[in-house]
Parts: C-alpha cells; sequence; structure tokens
C-alpha cells in the first residue's frame, strides 16, 4: 500500500479492483481541512481514461509490472501479435492497449512490454524512431519570417509536421513522445 501523495506520473496501481496508470497528477492544499490529489488515469484494461480524486492520507495498492522484450510481428484484426525474444512465445495484445500509438507500431520492431501476473497490459516505446516520407506535399518558403513548417506523411500512415526542405522518400526521425520531428537522417 502506498500513499495516494506518492502517486506521479507513469505510477501503476490498482484501486477498487480495477488496474490504473497514472498519466496527470496534481495536489492542492486549501487553507483548511485535508489537501486534495487529483489524478487523471489510464486503466490499463480497457484504455479508457478518467480522473480520480482523493484526500490526502489515503492509500492505494500499487503494483510492479514485469518488463520484458517483444517483438512486434503483425495485427491480425483483433489484436496485434507479438513475440517474446526470449521464449519464443506469441502472445496478443488487445488494441485498447496501443490505441493512441499504433502509428509508431512497425513490423519486426522489439519494444518492451508491461506484464501484470502474465498479462500484457502497457508498453514502453523508444524515445525516438525513424520513418520512411512516403507524402509530403511540395512546398514554396514565400513571405516566411520564422521557420515554416508542413504535414508529411510517413510509411505507418503518421502525420508529422516537419520543414519545409522534407520530401517524399526521405527518413526522418520522430520524438515518440510528443509526436514531434527531431531530424531528417
Amino acid at each position: 500500500m502506498i500513499d495516494v501523495n506518492q502517486l506521479r506520473r507513469n505510477v501503476s496501481f490498482t484501486h477498487d479492483g480495477n488496474l490504473y496508470k497514472v498519466t496527470e497528477y496534481s495536489h492542492n492544499k486549501p487553507g483548511r481541512g485535508k489537501a486534495t490529489i487529483r489524478v487523471t488515469v489510464r486503466d490499463l484494461r480497457t484504455g479508457s481514461n478518467l480522473q480520480l480524486t482523493f484526500t490526502s492520507g489515503d492509500r492505494v495498492e500499487d503494483i510492479r509490472l514485469d518488463k520484458r522484450t517483444f517483438q512486434y510481428l503483425y495485427d491480425d484484426g483483433r489484436f496485434y501479435v507479438f513475440m517474446d525474444t526470449e521464449t519464443y512465445e506469441q502472445k496478443e495484445v488487445n488494441h485498447a492497449v496501443f490505441e493512441d500509438h499504433v502509428k509508431y507500431l512497425r513490423e519486426n520492431m522489439e519494444l518492451e512490454l508491461l506484464l501484470y501476473e502474465g498479462e500484457i497490459l502497457d508498453y514502453e516505446l523508444p524515445k525516438t524512431l525513424e520513418f520512411d516520407v512516403v507524402e509530403a506535399e511540395n512546398a514554396v518558403a514565400g513571405d516566411t519570417a520564422t521557420g515554416a513548417t508542413k504535414e508529411v506523411i510517413t510509411d505507418t500512415g503518421l502525420k508529422v509536421k516537419t520543414p519545409l526542405f522534407v520530401q517524399t522518400g526521405d527518413r526522418i526521425k520522430v520524438n515518440t513522445e510528443t509526436g514531434e520531428y527531431i531530424t531528417r537522417v
């Protein structure tokens, strides 16, 4: 059991029988009375987001997620299929787990999956990934005073704002946390 004051971003815990991961945290201390802790959490089983409010002194059950390296194989329409790189066992992962970052998945890429009691609940993407640009509009710099950008589409369907010089066929590096262009490779 941990005190709710110890909840921070990316901490996983169980509350009322559900498994949650903290995505945002705020602590509010009014002049009188106990402090309130508001957390925005993602349900690790359903993928839904919700807000929970606790008062200072409340306790929740923290959980430990096991981290293992898996290789992404394919999408069968209902599940994403991964292979454990140590045991070669294949696991199916619900689409709701990768809802936000599905455009970062590429066949044969390796990433860290987080398991709780053998069930895959979460993932950790690399900080940066490289993508091939498959569609980029021709842009003219024109009368811009500062760095102008345009939107390009990568080989996985990810849309990224890039500088005007990025063309179809280029390879770019993208920050997976923010979805922003870093550099041309």
